[in-house]
């Protein structure tokens, strides 16, 4: 049966490609997005293989851009039946420069290098609010249409920072974890009208926002790029098609009795030593 299906985020590379292989199984796909353009790109794409999909601009961290959201797709489509919270992201305010802190690191002038000491409350507080905030305000303004109805979830994006946080920033993987302890929360707490919420942690992915950090203009891999791969015992970073398989799984019946799971896509990252 058709389903309403939600994405916060689904401008960019992974929830793009999430919302293009729900549109697939013959849902209605809104496709949400703080750049409306992005927004409706990815919708008229999903348009023009035959899906039904509008593209709303909306900002996950104003209720009133949700709440405006939220009318336009009741309008188009009826009752929001899954979410999913793909918004997220890092901030360069929020990250050291170096993945250890060494005494003579204190005495470091260059400018624009950060020790820990050094980290700004803005940009930690802007991304704890757009990856946990822009999580929790979504799931308040859509979960009002799911309490009660039978086949409705919410699955949250959270991260392999969220289990073992990566060097360098400590503001993200700070933010993740508070994602994935509030998939728990929210899945008991919602437990008893229907809603069932799970998360999605994927490893490394090469994004719009990661690609600099991780490959260098000629297509290498940087230093801490090759650190991942070395730490990845499949040995490759993951694609945007990895996560769809587990993705149709957590918002489909066969995953009805699955609730407050957390998991990990990330090709032997979080099982791998080291050694």
């Amino acid at each position: 049966m058709s389903k309403t299906i939600v994405l916060t985020g689904a401008g960019g590379v992974l929830c793009s490609t999430l919302a293009k292989a729900l549109a697939k199984e013959g849902n209605k796909i809104a496709v949400l997005d703080l750049r409306k353009e992005a927004a409706s790109k990815v919708a008229q794409e999903i348009i023009d293989e035959g899906g039904e999909a509008i593209g709303v601009a909306a900002n996950v961290l104003e209720k009133e851009s949700l709440e405006k959201a939220k009318q336009t797709i009741n309008n188009a489509f009826g009752k929001v039946d899954i979410l999913v919270n793909g918004a997220g992201g890092n901030h360069p305010l929020g990250t050291t420069s170096n993945p250890f802190l060494e005494t003579e690191d204190l005495l470091n002038k260059t400018e624009g290098f950060k020790t820990f000491f050094d980290l700004d409350p803005k940009g930690i507080e802007f991304t704890f609010n757009l990856n946990f905030l822009g999580t929790l305000i979504p799931t308040q303004i859509f979960g009002k249409d799911m309490v009660g109805r039978e086949g409705c979830s919410v699955l949250n994006i959270s991260s392999m920072n969220a289990f073992t946080p990566l060097t360098k920033i400590p503001a993200y993987s700070g933010a993740k974890a508070a994602v994935s302890n509030f998939t728990q929360w929210l899945a008991v707490h919602f437990s008893k009208v229907g809603i069932r919420v799970n998360a999605l942690a994927p490893g490394f992915f090469l994004t719009d926002q990661n690609r600099t950090l991780l490959t260098n203009e000629d297509g290498s891999l940087t230093q801490r790029g090759q650190q991942i791969i070395d730490q990845t015992p499949m040995s490759r970073y993951g694609e945007p098609e990895d996560l769809i398989g587990t993705t149709l799984w957590l918002c489909g019946e066969g995953s009805k009795f699955v609730t407050g799971v957390v998991v990990p896509i990330d090709g032997g990252f979080a099982a791998y030593s080291g050694v």
